[in-house]
């Protein structure tokens, strides 16, 4: 089936039918919940905004109206759009497969012809109610074929009323109205439909499931990730379950239940995904005999999907039921209708989805028995869940008032069902009305009263159907349960949760797993496909508590993380025994390894058929228990879970904290180059008593994944013992409920203390930095406290492979939560075999020769242990440095996980090696570009990388930012005040940190004029050129172009790109631009920028810059008038157009600049750039990236 054409054209579908229902609704003087027109009824003819209808369409007008003000305009529009489009794909599914009496196809021509053929052969169709003589008329007629088509659809609507009343009401009612005009055009949404979607698509009733999930995407979208409103739930939580999960829960729920009473039966030749129980011990297998029927009766084996929505699983579970009845031998004839009537039943809180599930089941039935659309008397139990009304509950009161036990009784039900499209199959029906339909029944019919037997009889039984069918409890529960945190639930779900879920509360999907087990019999089976989450983190904990102790697991399949294309998390399928046999060893599939969704099914299939594959897993829940937390770790060895036994926890000898969180980190956090350099705490400056004196501390905030050191980013605004914070979290006015700071601002006791840190959301792998004294850490970034022994010794555990494979075991989704780290076993090793020391100075120093950090102090270019006669020999030199110190690196950390993988006796399962792409230092290539590169390709993305480095480094050293001189930081206040030229001899900073980076030279202190001559001060004229080549193929050349041309053309074009991205998109040298022709482009430190800056700029560069090229026009025209030949003068005319739009767009941008200037804007470092970059309108180049404006 291709999907991806139902994909594109389902959403747009929604969009048209929406439309289109909108359009005949306007077409009745209805706009909106607040706009329609009256309507005035003269005898039998109705007026609406001066037009005449009939008095038929004036009634069902009212209807119309009376439902908008009670459900709104929008909602309602929404609701008849999807019943038409229902109704059409209904209509096409069964045309296609000939399930119409009549033989023509309604929709569509098998000619090819834009005529349907109900339409050519209209005079031929007999429907009840379809007059001949008015068909006969209007086909005559030639221009009539709309009015026409519109009768034949309404009465073919009619036609299949009684075969699928759920899905064709009698079209006597409002919908009438609101059938889309102009069937027949050829963009019309039932064209669409036929021209769209091929045929192919169409010959598997699993086609509507997907037709459904894609209806309604464009609306998830639109509600995901906010609270969602009841009415949305559906569109926020169904999701089409792919087929081969629907395949492995049927077959290992309703399948394993038949096999394990007929182990000889030929069914498990046609079940693919079903899984072969494994060898049990002699006392579950003895259990196992007990529980066991040795007989069923098809007849009364139950499958209930509780969250149905279009059917498939039902279909699914039919085909297995099926299957069974011709095995026990049963007619052929026979078996739909039992399966519809005594097997399977559905429930959903979507209508238009049980009118899906409904129509495919009832499609599944007539492939196999084609009258089954002509039994009047046939009965489904797939429904969709119906609220009761208010009105129900006075009714009751006064015409029951004289019979208790049904009054009470029946205001239970409708007490019960108040919130029933909120709750759906989550209600549990009260003792007092399961099993007692017909009693009710009964009662409601003996009532004579015509107001209420015609006013509410109808609602009052379809409620008394819908408890019986949640009243009971099924043989098979199986199901594709809605997602929903709660950071999507409205008050009503999470009041309700808490009231009757309190151990699950924190998602609907887990709260769907425990009502479930309440719907199957004891030892019945159950199916689910969730979120993996439940499985491992702590949250859960009660849950995995729960179906470990009380039921059992007897399959299980992993998916891929990214394993179903759909779904936003990690899933997982699952089938449940209900009763707990905790030996009982279950047959577990671990997908992991094998990313996207194509490989998930074949990759299961390949486990089932051959379980040595290495992904197919037996364990039981007993070791699950000896697990801190239970996670469902099914593919470690005993061996593995022993060490939990054998050694204490972590947190017996490290103190896990939970960080700060400021409630607002654009207000109160920075990247540390933003800000003035002296307000800055450094941490080897640090002591209590610095404390008064600054403003801005280090702050842990994650960080990409590295060992051993840095990820040293972030200052927080801790001034006064962070008193800015504390007020703003006592009077955050999106957080009432706070009233002091604590409940935000955690563990303060541990700030400024050694810590070891790691990233909490991490996408990568797991990794643990020791941080000195002097630093405060985030909620972003968990710390762990102790003594200097176990710390070194914590993080050096924990930057073991050991450490991955066990959290892959408790925390294999994107979050290392304190908690999770706690539970790791700990065995003390002596810190001196650990080369920690080394392994600290080696990353300390690599992390150090970069710009970001704030211990840089020169590009390691420079440095004089690496230092040679020229570049290209000093890159060798220090490029061999990098490699020893990553082979250094990686020795030592092979070295410890051999001592800790024998400590804890696992040689047989683990190995010491460290790929280098986790040896994480910058310098290292396989780290910083990964993927699946060459070993050329990486050299020549780090040599590239690291002459850019020292193109950054040389503009550092133009603006006074560094210094040939003296190593690191020169200049870092604020407003050029106190800078100090004498601090630059070897070469002299700009004199007022405006640097011009044009295409041309037109400036005397032009960067790229400027980066020579620093080439030439860091080295020697002698090798200037020999250094100025190397640059350029570093920089990869174009062809014909000369080295100073490479270099201009990075300078100009490419250097603050780059810049931007190494410093995060908060920019200390800001790229003012005159526009898109770039006629003037200049940089200006932030640090040194100051009110007269701008002025500066205009006086000394954009004035000078008009005159240079005015006279460059002159002179290129003297040069025209003076060409010899045609393309001489083409090729200088358009040199001269070029200079013009430049110059033009150089006045635009002078005005704007003289209007700034006059304001003389001062900058307040503190408020961080993102602020400060946005004072200067459209001046400055790469705005929306930095100040994040749309």
């Amino acid at each position: 089936m291709n999907t991806s054409k139902i994909k594109a054209y389902a959403p747009r579908a929604r969009n048209d039918f929406i439309q289109a229902v909108t359009e005949r609704a306007n077409l009745y003087g209805i706009f909106d919940d607040k706009r329609i027109e009256l309507c005035e009824i003269r005898g039998d003819v109705a007026l609406i905004g001066g037009r005449a209808f009939s008095g038929k369409e004036g009634g069902l007008r009212e209807k119309l109206v009376s439902r908008i003000k009670r459900e709104g305009f929008q909602q309602v529009m929404e609701a008849y759009a999807y019943t038409w489009f229902n109704r059409f794909a209904a209509l096409r599914y069964m045309e296609i497969h000939d399930y119409l009496d009549h033989g023509f196809r309604v929709l569509s021509n098998q000619s090819g012809s834009d005529i349907p053929e109900i339409l050519e052969n209209a005079a031929d169709v007999d429907f009840d109610g379809l007059k001949k003589d008015k068909v006969i008329e209007l086909r005559l007629a030639g221009n009539k074929d709309n009015e026409l088509y519109r009768l034949l659809i309404v009465a073919q609507c009619n036609a299949l009323h009684k075969a699928m009343p759920f899905l064709f009401d009698r079209i006597d009612n409002e919908t009438e109205l609101l059938l889309p005009d102009n069937l027949l055009h050829s963009d019309s949404p039932v064209r669409r439909l036929v021209k769209d979607i091929d045929e192919q698509s169409w010959q598997d009733v699993e086609i509507i499931g997907w037709i459904y999930q894609f209806y309604i995407s464009e609306k998830k979208d639109q509600v995901i990730g906010r609270v969602v409103k009841s009415e949305d739930i559906p569109s926020a939580t169904q999701l089409f379950t792919p087929n081969w999960i629907v395949k492995y829960m049927v077959h290992n729920t309703l399948g394993r239940m038949w096999l394990a009473s007929y182990p000889d039966s030929g069914l498990r030749d046609k079940m693919e995904y079903y899984i072969e129980p494994a060898q049990q011990e002699p006392e579950v297998q003895a259990e196992l005999e007990r529980i066991t029927p040795k007989e069923l009766n098809p007849e009364e084996i139950t499958f209930l999907d509780p969250a149905c929505g279009s059917g498939h699983i039902l279909v699914e579970a039919y085909e297995i039921f099926k299957e069974i009845y011709l095995e026990r031998g049963y007619r052929t004839k026979d078996i739909p209708r039992l399966i519809l009537e005594k097997n399977i039943f559905g429930l959903d809180i979507c209508d238009r989805a049980a009118q899906l599930a409904c129509f495919a089941v009832l499609m599944k039935a007539r492939e196999d028995d084609r009258r089954i659309l002509g039994k009047d008397d046939l009965k489904l139990n797939v429904m969709a869940i119906q609220e009761s009304e208010e009105s129900d509950l006075n009714n009751i009161e006064i015409f029951f008032q004289d019979d208790e036990d049904v009054r009470d009784g029946l205001k239970a039900l409708v007490n019960l069902f108040e919130n029933a499209k909120t709750f759906g199959s989550l209600l549990s029906v009260p003792e007092n009305l399961i099993g007692k339909k017909e009693f009710f029944e009964k009662a409601v019919h003996k009532n004579t009263d015509e107001i209420f037997r015609f006013g509410n009889a109808d609602g009052v039984m379809g409620l008394l159907r819908q408890a019986e069918v949640l009243g009971r409890r099924y043989d098979c529960v199986v199901t594709n349960p809605p997602y929903m945190g709660g950071k999507g639930m409205n008050p009503k779900i999470k009041n309700f949760l808490k009231d009757h879920f309190t151990d699950v509360k924190s998602d609907i999907f887990s709260a769907f797993i425990v009502r479930n087990t309440l719907l199957a019999l004891p030892k019945g089976q159950l199916g689910f496909m969730t979120p993996f989450v439940w499985m491992f983190i702590s949250s859960y904990e009660k849950l995995r508590d729960f179906i470990i102790t009380n039921k059992t697991i007897t399959s299980l399949v992993q998916l891929e993380y990214s394993g179903f294309d759909g779904a936003t998390v990690p899933i997982c399928t699952f089938t449940i025994e209900n009763t707990p046999l905790p030996a009982f060893k279950g047959g577990y599939i671990r997908l992991s390894d094998f990313k996207g969704h194509q490989n998930q099914a074949n990759r299961t299939l390949e486990a089932i058929k051959k379980t040595e594959c290495g992904w197919f897993f037996i364990a039981s829940a007993e070791n699950f228990k000896k697990i801190p937390g239970s996670p469902i770790a099914y593919w470690v060895s005993e061996n593995f879970i022993d060490c939990f036994k054998r050694f204490a926890s972590i947190s017996q000898f490290v103190d896990f904290k939970s960080g700060m969180s400021t409630t607002n980190n654009d207000r109160f956090l920075r990247l540390w180059y933003e800000i003035k350099h002296f307000d800055f705490s450094h941490p080897s400056l640090f002591t209590e008593k610095k404390l008064l004196n600054k403003k801005w501390f280090p702050y842990i905030k994650g960080g990409s994944f590295r060992r051993w050191y840095g990820n040293f980013d972030y200052v927080v605004n801790w001034k006064n013992d962070g008193e800015d914070i504390k007020a703003f979290v006592v009077n955050n006015p999106s957080d009432p409920n706070t009233t002091h700071w604590s409940r935000r601002v955690f563990n303060t006791d541990c700030f400024f203390k050694p810590l070891i840190a790691w990233t909490r959301i991490s996408s990568g792998n797991f990794s643990v930095r020791l941080y000195s004294a002097g630093t405060i850490f985030s909620d972003a970034s968990n710390g762990g406290f102790s003594n200097e022994n176990h710390l070194k010794m914590a993080a050096c555990l924990l930057n073991t492979k050991l450490i991955s494979l066990i959290l892959k075991m408790i925390s294999p989704t994107l979050n290392f939560y304190s908690g999770d780290i706690a539970k790791i076993p700990f065995k003390e090793i002596d810190v001196t075999l650990l080369g920690l020391n080394k392994l600290q100075s080696i990353s300390k120093s690599d992390w150090d020769s970069y710009e970001i950090s704030w211990d840089f102090t020169n590009n390691p270019l420079l440095k004089l242990e690496y230092k040679q006669s020229n570049i290209n020999a000093t890159y060798n030199s220090i490029r061999f440095y990098w490699l020893k110190a990553s082979d250094e690196m990686q020795r030592i950390e092979e070295e410890n996980n051999r001592i800790f993988i024998e400590a804890y006796g696992l040689q047989d399962e683990l190995t010491p090696d460290v790929p280098l792409s986790e040896i994480t230092l910058t310098c290292n290539p396989h780290y910083r570009y990964g993927g699946n590169k060459t070993e050329e390709e990486l050299e020549a993305l780090l040599q590239t990388d690291t002459i850019k480095e020292l193109i950054s480094y040389s503009v550092g050293c133009m603006m006074g930012r560094y210094s040939l001189d003296h190593p690191g930081l020169i200049y870092a206040h604020s407003g050029n005040i106190d800078f100090d030229p004498s601090r630059y001899k070897t070469f002299p900073a700009d004199d007022d940190g405006i640097i011009p980076i044009m295409d041309q030279e037109w400036f005397p202190d032009d960067a790229t004029k400027r980066f020579i001559e620093f080439i030439k001060a860091a080295w020697t004229s002698e090798t200037l050129e020999e250094n100025l080549k190397f640059i350029a193929d570093s920089l990869k050349p174009k062809t014909n172009e000369s080295p100073v041309e490479t270099i201009r053309r990075y300078i100009s074009t490419g250097f603050f790109k780059d810049h931007l991205k190494t410093y995060k998109k908060r920019p200390i040298y800001w790229l003012f631009s005159s526009g898109k022709q770039r006629a003037f482009e200049c940089l200006v430190y932030l640090h040194r920028y100051n009110e007269s800056t701008l002025s500066r700029m205009r006086s000394s560069y954009v004035t000078p810059l008009q005159g240079h090229f005015s006279a460059r026009i002159e002179f290129l025209q003297t040069e025209k008038d003076a060409a010899k030949t045609a393309s001489a003068q083409r090729k200088i005319q358009k040199e001269i157009e070029l200079i013009k739009k430049k110059q033009e767009e150089l006045r635009k941008f002078d005005d704007e600049l003289r209007h700034y200037a006059d304001m003389k804007i001062a900058l307040d470092l503190d408020d961080g750039v993102k602020v400060n970059y946005g004072k200067f309108g459209s001046l400055l180049a790469e705005t929306k990236a930095v100040t994040g404006e749309k």
